[in-house]
């Protein structure tokens, strides 16, 4: 299950019976463990990245969802970026690539195109982590709030664009349940999601005077975008050329996602989650200098047992 050097930490938000039953068909070598009773938020999943962090034994760390698959050679990368950065994002990939998983990839490659796309995996140092006393748990854009506070605390974050690492789809059902909570998450990024909004109008606007070609012009530049995306940092050998060709389907998607997101923080008081709403995408950058500058390391954050440097191959 684990690389020679690695160590594996599970952990299990499941009920008792469930958490015993898991605990009874995993290798000893699997450190299984429950999220910690004492922290407190609305956002299991960070919760549980914390209480992970805390049971690790080495200095670098990747966090994963449960449907990432990182292979030796992937860690190996990380941990040596992990040498210069205090995080890393690398770059997630569909596969096997179903229908739905493609028309998801088309929204990976226009992030590529933009900038960065925000993974279901990062690469962090539990030092950092622990010194910004975690991070928000009452938050939905959990991995840009991580990436946030380590910056706040001073700690340096950054890409890796060619260091792929395979995830599975989830199924279509799943997928539809998650457009628009993805659309939610760009109310952090004011600027991107003013122009997700502007996306519709302009459209209306264009079949009123039924200007065709424009709509053409802009389904084209937004495939082009997505090609960008995808010829960089050797993104072919993963996406193939038809998850750039639904760009602009991923586009008007999220045209129309981003009103409804809008109305949801308006007016619906956030997204569901787990039987709550969580109403803020992820706090401004400034709001998170100014807490760390002001607040001690939280003492929910203390290891329970001393790192050691991370083992590779």
């Amino acid at each position: 299950m684990a690389e020679p050097g690695v160590e594996v930490v599970v952990v299990d938000g499941s009920s008792p019976e469930i958490f015993a039953a898991h605990g009874s068909a995993w290798p000893a070598a699997v450190v299984h463990v429950p999220v910690d009773d004492d922290l407190t938020g609305r956002y299991g999943k960070v919760k549980g990245v914390i209480t992970g962090i805390r049971a690790a034994t080495f200095e670098r760390v990747v966090l994963a969802d449960d449907d990432v698959r990182w292979d030796g050679e992937g860690l190996a990368r990380m941990a040596s970026l992990l040498d210069h950065a205090e995080l890393v994002c690398p770059q997630n990939y569909f596969d096997p690539l179903v229908w739905h998983a493609r028309w998801d990839s088309a929204r990976m490659l226009v992030n590529r195109a933009a900038g960065i796309d925000f993974p279901g995996t990062l690469g962090v140092r539990r030092s950092a982590v622990l010194a910004a006393g975690g991070y928000d748990a009452d938050v939905l854009f959990e991995n840009l709030e991580l990436i946030r506070t380590i910056q706040a605390g001073g700690g340096r974050a950054v890409s890796a664009p060619d260091l792929f690492v395979r995830r599975r789809p989830p199924d279509a059902a799943h997928f539809w349940s998650q457009r628009v909570r993805q659309a939610y998450d760009d109310l952090a990024l004011p600027v991107r999601f003013a122009g997700e909004l502007a996306i519709a109008p302009l459209v209306v606007a264009q079949l009123a005077r039924r200007r065709l070609a424009a709509l053409a012009v802009g389904g084209l530049a937004a495939a082009a975008a997505a090609e960008v995306g995808r010829r960089r940092g050797g993104a072919r050998a993963v996406f193939p050329a038809t998850c750039s060709v639904l760009a602009p389907i991923w586009l008007g998607e999220r045209a129309v996602c981003a009103w409804a997101a809008l109305w949801l923080r308006v007016a619906g008081g956030g997204v569901a989650y787990a039987g709550t709403r969580l109403d803020r995408a992820a706090n401004r950058p400034a709001t998170l200098r100014r807490r760390l500058r002001t607040t001690p390391a939280a003492t929910a954050a203390a290891p329970r047992r001393p790192a050691r440097a991370a083992r590779t191959r």
